[in-house]
């Protein structure tokens, strides 16, 4: 036999108590009971303030928080409508309830600050952070997103798996038909591009790589080089190298030598910079660089070494991400992008949309944001 109306609601309040919140697609099976029906209770719970209603999503009531979906105290008849209107997007004020997915490569090395920072800020917001992984897989980005949603997110920050930091042609323009508000992170997408619509907040790595070179001008180099594999990042901090040599004025270091026909292995590019390096140096007249990453400029060191060429004495070198340079053996200048305030800035983004459109707002009808963050040039020696 089915409970009676009034056992079931009973029992939904007592697990909605029990785990704080609680999916209702989850909750209906859990029950036995038909969404529909489900959604009925929720509704004379939410007007009784028992607990909070979301979108997808059912909380309970924190003392004396008032609950999403009631009406104020006093309201007339279209106090409660506009009320319950709005508690069908997320509780009008804070975070609490919402879900916000998180789609990154890794969580390891560069993304594992964007992530704290992404985490702090929905935390103290009283939100919850998921996140998919991809791993730089090919369509995976795609594959984690739509995971994310069908487990409950409310929004997306997304760093989807674009090979040179923005989409190539044809490519991403999923990113721009979600069906939640979307945040690109340390991600960019070209004017006219489908996803160049989106929110989006990235470090500014032209910016960066800029201000090395400038610092490396100031100690007296005249000819700087850049030695970077090919990652998402690669572009940008070339347009930035190459837009500081022709605005102060410096000889061009030789050029990067070409692709060859096929993806080279982490060992031919390691040789291949090694390489581009030593010749650099001993024939191109350089005595800087600007090597990216950190892990690759703490590996080329005593191999340039061997190979004749002295650092700092006959190469200075500035290295970019700043994760482990400072525990080189001898510790190395580095450009540090702000990582974790771009996880922290995009949630905070995210966060704001969502609860414009709980409040009864129209956030996609206002302006986006590209928010572009400084780097940081930190000096040892």
């Amino acid at each position: 036999m089915r409970p009676h109306v009034d056992q079931r609601q009973a029992q939904v309040l007592e697990l909605v108590r029990a785990r704080g919140s609680v999916r209702v697609a989850e909750l209906a099976r859990e029950l036995g009971v038909s969404p529909v029906t489900l959604r009925r209770d929720i509704e004379a719970m939410a007007g009784r303030g028992e607990i909070q209603r979301m979108h997808g999503v059912i909380s309970r009531v924190e003392p004396g928080a008032a609950p999403a979906g009631a009406a104020p105290a006093g309201a007339g008849e279209a106090g409660s409508s506009a009320s319950a209107s709005a508690g069908d997007g997320a509780p009008a004020g804070g975070g609490e309830g919402l879900v916000i997915g998180m789609v990154v490569p890794t969580t390891e090395y560069y993304y594992a600050d964007v992530v704290r920072g992404a985490r702090a800020t929905v935390e103290a917001r009283g939100a919850r952070l998921t996140v998919g992984l991809t791993r730089y897989l090919p369509g995976e980005d795609r594959t984690q997103a739509d995971r994310l949603l069908s487990t409950g997110a409310h929004g997306l920050l997304l760093t989807p798996n674009w090979e040179a930091g923005s989409p190539a042609p044809g490519e991403g323009a999923w990113t721009a038909e979600l069906p939640v508000p979307t945040v690109l992170v340390e991600r960019w997408a070209p004017p006219g591009h489908p996803a160049a619509a989106l929110d989006r907040v990235a470090s500014d790595h032209a910016h960066g790589a800029a201000r090395a070179v400038q610092h490396l001008v100031e100690l007296g180099h005249r000819r700087i080089a850049l030695a970077s594999r090919t990652t998402p990042t690669t572009a940008r901090l070339r347009a930035g190298y190459e837009a500081a040599v022709a605005a102060l004025g410096l000889e061009p270091a030789p050029p990067w030598p070409p692709a060859g026909p096929g993806p080279l292995s982490d060992a031919d590019a390691f040789a291949r910079t090694l390489d581009y390096l030593c010749d650099a140096v001993t024939a191109g007249g350089v005595t800087a660089a600007l090597i990216h990453s950190d892990t690759d400029a703490i590996m080329l060191i005593p191999r340039l070494q061997a190979r004749g060429v002295r650092v700092p004495e006959d190469l200075a070198v500035i290295t970019y991400d700043d994760e482990v340079a400072g525990m080189a053996d001898v510790p190395l200048s580095a450009v540090a992008p702000a990582k974790r305030e771009v996880g922290a800035r995009a949630a905070a983004l995210l966060l704001d949309r969502l609860l414009a459109r709980a409040s009864g707002e129209k956030p996609l009808d206002g302006p986006r944001q590209h928010l572009e963050l400084l780097p940081r040039l930190t000096i040892r020696t």
